[in-house]
């Protein structure tokens, strides 16, 4: 594989512009370093207009790579069929801006844009005109794109399509259809800070979720976790080869930003299974990660990669929209804004004065890294302790209602710690409109710390393609009915044979919950069975079985596996309380 050319800017940096050297030029590539031969093949003339279903499994599958003319087209092509912003810079403005910025002088100097401070610039197998070339491309995008102010993926998305345009115009004509795209629920470019740190914690859950063994492994030897998965653009951008860099950029011109997560949540499984804990004890594992990925060709071919990408079930495109939605939301609530660039962001949690009587400082901070990343980034808060506010439910109610989420630790008289992350505010228990109402989003999950440490999380984060996505029609219902209650029998819902629906009221100016079980057509009620409160006591998931039950003393409790969370007993199945504890998240 070619070696990637690295390009570190700053803002006490300018770039020198000789444009004699790409005056009639059009050629901005090394041919010799690009890593496969010219291969002439014949390809039907329609294959454009082809199902778009037809087109994904072409470009999955590396059709494009055959031949140079064929990718050059059908990239042109593909991105003049983006939906983007009525008045979006074209080709003809291109050339304009260059003729007022550069002028008739053959070499000049210019700063690099703003949006560029602390990124890297990788140029592939670019030659000095094409670096050139992508120089000022990068310029007059920062000049007619004044609201971009943070985006690290950028010069590496140009540098990529250089390689496959005419000219410098129709690069600029191109990447400016991407970054002005306006389709629903579908994001090519981030474009702010605010929102490259809102796809890093979505990365981050989806890591949490989908590759638990590696996110485990990341948990136990790095300090911050978040930082790790600060990387996984660059993963994909910067650190790949341009022979796999190539092939995910096919990929995503035709799937958006999705297929990226799919790419860098295979890269991670594939760094999971070459690394151990042993191995990377004491050892800075940000660096371990880009240089597994620089040397990916090692370990992994680039079909295979895309293979086991696309093997991972993700939920929908809108789904994944959601939650990046409620991530930028957290990152408002700490301060972060649309208009700031790039500045020095902590956010893991100190745990340091940390003190609880159930968990130690270290096992907190692995329950921590389970919960959403929207969530950990607030420090944790005691709510309600059986020590020192008494063995009241009702208590317990008073204490916690106005918060959500929250964390249920447990401690058994036999020295087991189980527990809950509990994703509604203990109030909802009074909307249900009887008392044995479950609620909840499929974002609670069960766990346990002590003698073992494991979560249990719904059944379809793991096998998504059971629970199908709540058509549009039945979405826009003006009057949701309230969710079906433990033993009722669904009445006037729409339900069909084989699925059900089960809505959920939604409180007015809140943005739809991620994984809210409205969205999705379940095959039986008892998938759904997340929290429940009454006067006699709480129960923590359903469906032959109770993953958690307390009494209303919460002195007894028993356990089981429920069909919810598909989990074993988390401690003895009857069990005493010797201790309880409820955090919650402190926003300051």
């Amino acid at each position: 594989s070619s070696p990637v050319t690295v390009v570190i800017t700053s803002e006490a940096d300018t770039w020198d512009i000789d444009t004699s050297s790409c005056l009639g030029c059009g050629q901005f590539v090394d041919w010799d370093r690009l890593p496969d031969p010219e291969q002439q093949v014949d390809f039907p003339r329609d294959i454009l207009r082809r199902p778009p279903k037809e087109l994904k499994k072409l470009a999955r599958e590396g059709h494009w790579a055959a031949s140079r003319a064929l990718r050059a087209q059908v990239y042109h092509q593909l991105i003049q069929q983006v939906t983007c912003r009525l008045v979006t810079p074209d080709a003809l403005v291109y050339r304009d801006v260059v003729s007022r910025l550069f002028g008739k002088l053959s070499v000049s100097s210019h700063p690099p844009p703003e949006f560029l401070e602390g990124c890297s610039m990788p140029t592939y197998c670019l030659n000095l005109a094409g670096v050139t070339a992508l120089k000022k491309i990068l310029i007059c995008v920062g000049n007619l794109f004044p609201d971009i102010t943070y985006s690290p993926i950028l010069p590496s998305l140009v540098a990529l399509l250089l390689h496959y345009s005419e000219d410098e115009a129709q690069c600029f004509e191109n990447i400016s259809r991407l970054i002005a795209s306006n389709a629903p629920h579908t994001s090519y470019i981030d474009q702010s800070f605010l929102a490259h740190q809102a796809s890093c914690m979505t990365f981050g859950d989806l890591a949490n979720k989908h590759c638990p063994a590696a996110h485990k492994l990341i948990a136990s030897t790095s300090e911050n976790v978040f930082e790790v998965y600060s990387e996984w653009l660059s993963w994909l951008f910067h650190d790949l080869p341009f022979n796999y860099a190539i092939r995910v950029f096919d990929v995503y011109l035709l799937e958006g930003q999705k297929v990226l997560y799919r790419i860098a949540l295979a890269l991670l499984k594939q760094y999971r299974l070459s690394a151990t804990s042993a191995e990377l004890e004491g050892m800075d594992i940000k660096a371990d990660l880009k240089a597994f990925v620089q040397n990916i060709a090692e370990h992994v071919t680039v079909d295979k990669l895309l293979e086991r990408a696309f093997g991972i079930r993700l939920f929908s495109r809108k789904e994944i929209w959601l939650l990046q939605m409620a991530n930028r939301k957290a990152l408002m609530e700490r301060g972060i804004t649309m208009v700031q660039s790039r500045q020095s962001f902590h956010l893991a949690v100190d745990m340091q004065n940390f003190s609880s009587s159930i968990v130690t400082a270290q096992e907190m901070r692995i329950i921590w890294s389970w919960i959403p990343e929207r969530f950990s980034l607030f420090s944790p808060l005691l709510l309600f302790s059986t020590s020192e506010d008494g063995c009241s439910l009702q208590r317990f109610y008073t204490c916690c209602e106005g918060y959500e989420p929250t964390v249920l630790l447990i401690k058994t008289t036999e020295g087991e710690v189980c527990g809950a992350f509990l994703s509604s505010d203990w109030s909802e228990r009074k909307k249900s409109g009887a008392t044995s109402g479950f609620f909840g989003t499929g974002e609670c999950f069960v766990f346990t710390v002590r003698p073992d440490t494991e979560r249990y999380e719904w059944v379809f984060i793991k096998k998504p393609e059971l629970a199908k996505a709540v058509p549009r029609s039945r979405q826009r219902s003006p009057s949701p009915s309230p969710v079906f209650l433990l033993g009722s029998s669904p009445d006037g819902c729409g339900t069909s044979s084989n699925h059900l629906t089960v809505p959920v009221p939604q409180r007015k100016s809140r943005l739809s919950p991620f994984l809210a079980i409205r969205h999705f057509l379940l095959p039986s009620k008892t998938a759904s069975m997340f929290m429940s409160g009454s006067r006699e006591g709480i129960i923590i998931g359903g469906g032959g079985g109770q993953a958690l039950s307390l009494d209303a003393n919460l002195l007894w409790g028993r356990t089981e596996r429920c069909e919810t969370f598909d989990n074993p007993p988390l401690c003895q199945e009857n069990f005493q309380v010797q201790l309880l504890e409820v955090w919650g998240f402190q926003n300051t």
